[in-house]
C-alpha cells in the first residue's frame, strides 16, 4: 500500500483579506476537523448572539495550543481524495518571510488571497513580489469576498488584470485567478453557477490538486549541509557520525564526498539510522548520518557535496537579493548573523548597490542603508568563506537569512559570488597600517634589547589537550631567559561562552577580532604574546595572520592537526610532556630566529 502524497502551500494576503476563512473553509469542507470542532464552535457563537464564522476554527484551535493540545495553528493540515496539503498560515508578510525562508516552511507552492472589495493593496504586491524572490513557482491568486461585490464579473477581471500586469513585471505566471467567497464556500470544494455562471474554471480545491509535486530532487547534485558530528567513545565504539538533513542528491555507500569550504575529502563508509534497517542509499527529503572511510576533522556547517557533482560556490562575498525586517535598519559597519545551509557566520553589509520599492518595482537612488521592509540588492561580506549556490542553481542552499540581536531581520537569495579584493577585512587593514604613526624607538632597537622580534604564539588544540599549562610554562621560560613576554589567557572566558550554541559563534568572531587588533600592537613593541585558541580552523588562523600583519603568527598544535592548508610551526602530541614540549616550541622559535 503505497502512502498519500504530501505537499506544503503557502497561504498569504494583507490583514483581513481573508486568509483564515479560506483556511478555516478548506478544513471543514474536506472534513479535516477535529471531530465535532465544527458543532462546537458554531454552538459558541449561537450562545454568544455571534453569526458564525469560518475563522473562529481557526481562533479555536489557537486556544487549544495555548492550552498543549496538539494542533499547530500555524501549520494546518487538510486532505483530498489525491494527497494531504499542510497549509502554512503566514499572518503578515514578515511572518511570512521568516517561515519560508528558514525553512520552518518548505512551501510548494502558494495561495495568494486579494480582497475583492478593497483591490490589490500595497502587500498584495509585496507578497507577489516575495514568492518571486523565494522561487516558488507554483501560485494561484484567490479574489475573495466576492458575495460583498455582488459576484461581479467586471470587478474581478479589473483585479485580475491589474496585478496580471504587477505579475508579468516579475516573470511569474499564476496557474488562475479564482473568483471566492470564503464566507459562502463559492467556489472553494463547490463550483459558483448559481452566484458566478460567468466563472469556468476551476476551485480551490481542483487548484491545489493540480499542482505538481516537483520532482526531482533526489537527482540533482548532492548538498547536504552538516548539522552536528557525534563521536561515541564508550564500548569501543569509535564511531564519528556526520548528521544533517539531505536537501538534494542522493548518498550511497562508497560515494567520495567532499566538505566546503575546507575542502576536505573522504568516502561514505556507512549510512546510519537509529532503530531502523540498515541502508546502503539514502535520498533528499531525509535526515540521516553518515560515517566515514577516513577520520578527518569537520565543522558543523559545512557542505557535503559529492566530488564528482557540479560543486558549490564558496567564498566570504556576494551579491545578494535581501528583504529587511528588522526595525533597525540595515548599516555598514555592523556585525550581523548570516545563515546559509547550516553554516552560521559574522556578516557585514558591505555595499548597498539599490534598493527597491517591492510594492513599486521602483529603485530608490543613494541609498547607503536598508530600512525596514526594504528590498535591496547589496554585498554581503562574511569573516569566513561559506559554501552555497546561486538561487537560480539550487534554491536551498542560495537562501540567506540575517540575525540581529538575535531576531531574524532579513532574508534573501544569493545572486553571485564575488571575489576577495575588495574585501572590507582588507580596507581595514590597509586603513590601519597607514595610519599607524610609529615613536621614535626603531623595531631593531627593540630585538637588541629583548633578544626577541615580537611575534603572536599560539598554542592551539581541543579542550583538554592541555595548551593551556603549556602556554603558561612558555612564558615563564622565555621571561627567565630575558625575552619580553606576556601570557594572554583571556581566552578562558570565551571557552566558557563555546557551550553556550546562542553566544557561541559571535563570541568566538569576537574574541578573535578582538585578539588579532591586541596581537598588532603588543607585537610592534617587541613582546611575544602568548595566547590559546580551541578548535580553530584555517580561516581562524589566517584572519590572525592578516590582522597582525606585516608580522606573521606563530602555530603550535597540540593534538589532532585539524587544517587543511595552514602550515603549523610545531607539532606537539596530546597533553605532551612539559620539558619535551616547551623545548621543542623554543628550538623552532631559534630556527627562525623569532628569539636569538
Amino acid at each position: 500500500m503505497l502512502e498519500r502524497e504530501h505537499m506544503d502551500v503557502v497561504i498569504v494576503g494583507h490583514v483581513d483579506h481573508g486568509k483564515s476563512t479560506v483556511i478555516g473553509r478548506l478544513m471543514a469542507d474536506t472534513n479535516s476537523l477535529p471531530e465535532g470542532k465544527l458543532d462546537q464552535v458554531k454552538a459558541m457563537c449561537a450562545a454568544n448572539a455571534r453569526p458564525f464564522e469560518y475563522a473562529f476554527l481557526l481562533d479555536a484551535l489557537k486556544n487549544e495550543q495555548a492550552q498543549g493540545i496538539t494542533i499547530d495553528t500555524a501549520r494546518c493540515f487538510f486532505k483530498t481524495d489525491k494527497r494531504h496539503y499542510i497549509i502554512n498560515d503566514a499572518p503578515g508578510h514578515i511572518e511570512f518571510l521568516k517561515n519560508m525562508v528558514t525553512g520552518a516552511a518548505r512551501a510548494e507552492a502558494a495561495l495568494l488571497v486579494i480582497d475583492a472589495e478593497e483591490g490589490v493593496q500595497e502587500n498584495s504586491k509585496r507578497h507577489g513580489y516575495m514568492v518571486s524572490m523565494l522561487g516558488l513557482k507554483q501560485l494561484c491568486v484567490l479574489v475573495n469576498k466576492m458575495d460583498l461585490v455582488n459576484y461581479s464579473e467586471e470587478k474581478f477581471n479589473a483585479i485580475k488584470s491589474e496585478y496580471s500586469a504587477f505579475l508579468d513585471q516579475l516573470g511569474v505566471q499564476p496557474a488562475s485567478f479564482i473568483p471566492i467567497s470564503a464566507r459562502e464556500g463559492v467556489n472553494i470544494a463547490a463550483g459558483s453557477e448559481k452566484e458566478m455562471p460567468w466563472y469556468k474554471g476551476v476551485t480551490v480545491l481542483g487548484q491545489v490538486d493540480a499542482f505538481e509535486k516537483p520532482r526531482g530532487n533526489e537527482s540533482k547534485p548532492l548538498r547536504l549541509p552538516v548539522q552536528d558530528i557525534y563521536k561515541f567513545t564508550a564500548q569501543d565504539d569509535d564511531r564519528r557520525i556526520v548528521a544533517g538533513n539531505i536537501f538534494t542528491g542522493t548518498i550511497r555507500v562508497g560515494d567520495k564526498v567532499r566538505f566546503q569550504p575546507s575542502g576536505k575529502e573522504s568516502v561514505i563508509k556507512t549510512i546510519e539510522a537509529f532503530s531502523a534497517p540498515e541502508r546502503s542509499e539514502v535520498e533528499a527529503g531525509y535526515a540521516t548520518g553518515v560515517t566515514l572511510t577516513t577520520q578527518i576533522y569537520i565543522k558543523p556547517g559545512e557542505l557535503m557535496v559529492k566530488v564528482d557533482e557540479p560543486q558549490p560556490r564558496v567564498s566570504r562575498r556576494f551579491r545578494v537579493n535581501m528583504f529587511w525586517m528588522g526595525r533597525p535598519p540595515m548599516v555598514p559597519g555592523k556585525s550581523y548573523k548570516l545563515k546559509v545551509g547550516a553554516a552560521s557566520v559574522s556578516a557585514q553589509l558591505a555595499e548597498v548597490i539599490q534598493v527597491l520599492d517591492a510594492s513599486e518595482l521602483t529603485s530608490i537612488e543613494n541609498k547607503q542603508q536598508i530600512d525596514r521592509h526594504d528590498v535591496a540588492e547589496c554585498i554581503l561580506e562574511c569573516t569566513r568563506p561559506v559554501a552555497f549556490d546561486l538561487r537560480n542553481e539550487l534554491e536551498m542552499t542560495g537562501r540567506v537569512v540575517i540575525v540581529d540581536d538575535f531576531e531574524i531581520a532579513g532574508a534573501g537569495v544569493i545572486l553571485e559570488a564575488l571575489g576577495e579584493s575588495e574585501s572590507v577585512m582588507a580596507e581595514h587593514i590597509r586603513a590601519r597600517e597607514f595610519s599607524w604613526e610609529r615613536g621614535l624607538v626603531t623595531r631593531d632597537e627593540r630585538i637588541a634589547r629583548f633578544k626577541n622580534e615580537g611575534r603572536l604564539i599560539i598554542l592551539h588544540g581541543e579542550y583538554g589537550c592541555g595548551k593551556r599549562r603549556v602556554a603558561k610554562q612558555l612564558e615563564r621560560t622565555l621571561y627567565d631567559r630575558g625575552h619580553k613576554t606576556y601570557y594572554f589567557g583571556i581566552s578562558n572566558y570565551f571557552e566558557e561562552l563555546d557551550h553556550d550554541v546562542r553566544t557561541r559563534d559571535r563570541a568566538r568572531e569576537e574574541h578573535l577580532e578582538k585578539l588579532g587588533d591586541l596581537a598588532r600592537v603588543f607585537v610592534d613593541e617587541g613582546t611575544l604574546l602568548i595566547t590559546t585558541v580551541t578548535d580553530a580552523d584555517d580561516y581562524d588562523l589566517e584572519r590572525l595572520k592578516m590582522m597582525c600583519s606585516p608580522t606573521d603568527i606563530f602555530v603550535a598544535n597540540l593534538g589532532e592537526n585539524q587544517f587543511s592548508n595552514f602550515p603549523i610551526n610545531v607539532a606537539l602530541p596530546y597533553r605532551p610532556e612539559m620539558d619535551e614540549a616547551i623545548a621543542a616550541i623554543v628550538a623552532e622559535l631559534k630556527a627562525k630566529q623569532i628569539i636569538r
